[in-house]
């Protein structure tokens, strides 16, 4: 449907997934990632798709996650909370991001990702989830949980690790710090760096490039690349999962935000 937060399309051995809410640069909420990862489960079935593409319109990837739901309560007298109601549970809304995860990491043909904008959050371990990332010049990373008082939880640690080592991953998780596409490039984080007119005709042409190839060659690519990168990606979902879950029920999880509404420094006790 025209008016859906994501968009699928399959053409030539090609699905492009897009994400299509450019006026909120494409936050991803519950609806968002309904949608997104049912197109994707039904495309991990279908034999006829050879190579996925994840875009987004307007001027950003994604902006990351709507943290709306995430310990979502209303505070009582004791500082304890109150969930509101009708909500999902912190534990259901963290299994569905490791399940999600999984999914991504573990999908049967190439994913390329057409990175733009804005790229934060769950939405950046995402895309490092994926085979290939190409990035817009304008294109800016970052894991920003530490600053919402949380821990990233899609696996992005793991692929950091893989990517460049522990100094890269606790350097752009304990600051939440922004990097630009050209950053991002010398550290292996992208394959290569376009302008950001010419990025969906190159995602595009080397998504056509790829289906052009044996399916059963790129398949043991992979999989041999994966063999190659260890068990990272799939030990540290238990663990992040559990570590996120203790975040959301701890007093300094709730005085990170009581202290931001109030307009003051917080008082973290460490628990």
């Amino acid at each position: 449907m025209a008016d859906d937060p994501v968009l699928l399309e399959v053409k030539g051995g090609v699905a492009v997934l897009t994400l299509d809410r450019p006026d909120e640069h494409n936050i991803t909420d519950d609806a968002v990632d309904a949608l997104f990862f049912r197109y994707l489960d039904l495309l991990r079935t279908d034999r006829d798709v050879r190579v996925v593409v994840w875009r987004a319109n307007g001027p950003s990837f994604s902006a990351g996650r709507d943290l709306g739901h995430l310990g979502a309560c209303t505070a009582t007298g004791d500082g304890a909370g109150v969930r509101h109601p009708g909500l999902p549970s912190d534990f259901e809304l963290l299994e569905r991001t490791a399940w999600s995860t999984r999914l991504l990491y573990e999908f049967p043909v190439p994913i390329v990702c057409a990175l733009k904008g804005w790229t934060l959050g769950t939405m950046f371990e995402r895309a490092l989830l994926c085979d290939i990332r190409v990035a817009g010049e304008d294109t800016r990373m970052a894991l920003p949980a530490v600053d919402h008082g949380l821990i990233p939880d899609g696996a992005g640690l793991a692929k950091l690790v893989e990517i460049g080592g522990s100094a890269l991953a606790l350097d752009l998780a304990l600051t939440g710090r922004r990097i630009d596409a050209a950053e991002a490039l010398r550290l292996g984080l992208v394959s290569r760096v376009v302008p950001d007119d010419e990025l969906d005709d190159v995602v595009a042409g080397l998504a056509r490039g790829l289906a052009a190839r044996p399916p059963l060659v790129l398949r043991l690519v992979r999989e041999s690349v994966q063999a190659l990168a260890g068990p990272g990606v799939r030990d540290v979902l238990g663990r992040e999962l559990v570590g996120q879950a203790m975040v959301l029920a701890s007093h300094d999880y709730r005085e990170h935000h009581q202290a931001r509404a109030e307009d003051r420094e917080p008082r973290y006790e460490r628990r």
